[in-house]
């Protein structure tokens, strides 16, 4: 019997067993998928690494340790395209983006002419933009991919079921059987080719009702993103959503309009009441979870404090004492 396992091999354990197996500790990876794929909610993630623009709703944890992530990605993965973000907002919403920026930091104020230098295919478009230098992002697929990949180099494969002394649970939401606090928060997403328009980093466009994201894949083809819903039903998108997605990316680009879906992806994603990741300790297991939208940004940080306790004992900063002491 092993001394430690990981439990699921979405995005919080393969982060864990990638910070694990850097620092020499030695453990078995569970899950009842061999690879990473669609059943996961990590595979229709955007992989934008923009802990700024991130604080314009979430707390300050999430900017600080989602800033963190950007190295951990490029030094585990080498996919990391350090971009920036431009955050943009139609002339009726011009009041949205005050708002970001009085809410977030990190940025600089563009006008037409520096938004058309940056983004030329959109020229003429916007009048006014937030760009954030230091953000960045990534495919996610080909993220997790490597990661795997990576393990597998080592002699780490993916095993349906192993026993051990002690496990860390990453099994997202799949641990509500023992996590009763844990709910699921539905995100749609669509990727579309359209060739007709080039960008280079992750545009969000504010608006009102529902912001919208845009990410470059490259050869033409984005992810665009996403919605937050309290979730029922959470494999199939709702007309409302499917229809402003649309109808905000043609007002960024009329192109869009023209656009070939080539996927409508689906899935909850787990979190706590206040939207923020716990580790919480119960004997033998210890729950890593709670990601919510950040997966990308927090799963790093995640793995690295649960490292960090099974090799000093060191207290994580998001650990739920509660929990622990029981």
């Amino acid at each position: 019997m092993a001394e430690l396992r990981i439990l699921g091999a979405g995005i919080a354990g393969l982060c864990m067993a990638t910070e694990l197996a850097a620092r020499g500790i030695d453990f078995a990876l569970v899950d009842k998928e061999p690879a990473p794929g669609p059943h996961a909610c990590s595979w229709w993630a955007g992989g934008m690494l923009a802990p700024w623009c991130e604080g314009e709703s979430a707390e300050e944890p999430v900017v600080r340790l989602g800033a963190q992530s950007i190295g951990w990605w490029q030094q585990h993965t080498g996919l990391v395209q350090a971009q920036g973000s431009l955050v943009v907002a139609l002339g009726r919403d011009l009041k949205e983006l005050d708002r970001f920026a009085r809410r977030t930091e990190n940025f600089e104020r563009l006008d037409a002419a520096q938004i058309d230098a940056l983004e030329p295919d959109l020229a003429g478009r916007f009048r006014a933009a937030l760009f954030f230098p230091e953000e960045a992002h990534l495919s996610p697929r080909a993220a997790l991919e490597t990661l795997s990949g990576n393990l597998a180099a080592k002699g780490i494969a993916v095993q349906p079921q192993a026993e051990a002394a002690t496990t860390i649970d990453c099994r997202g939401l799949s641990a509500r059987d023992a996590l009763a606090d844990l709910r699921g928060v539905k995100g749609e997403m669509l990727i579309l080719r359209c060739p007709d328009v080039q960008l280079s980093r992750p545009v969000r466009l504010l608006h009102p009702r529902i912001p919208l994201y845009i990410v470059p894949r490259g050869d033409g083809v984005y992810m665009l993103g996403a919605t937050m819903i309290e979730a029922g039903e959470r494999s199939r998108i709702t007309a409302r959503s499917l229809l402003e997605m649309l109808s905000a990316a043609y007002a960024l680009h009329p192109a869009f309009g023209e656009a070939e879906v080539l996927e409508i992806g689906v899935d909850a994603r787990p979190a706590f009441p206040d939207n923020l990741p716990r580790i919480r300790r119960r004997g033998d297991t210890i729950y890593a979870n709670g990601l919510y939208r950040h997966g990308f940004l927090l799963a790093p940080a995640l793995a690295r404090m649960v490292a960090d306790m099974l090799e000093t004992g060191a207290r994580p900063e998001v650990m739920d004492e509660d929990y622990a002491q029981r």
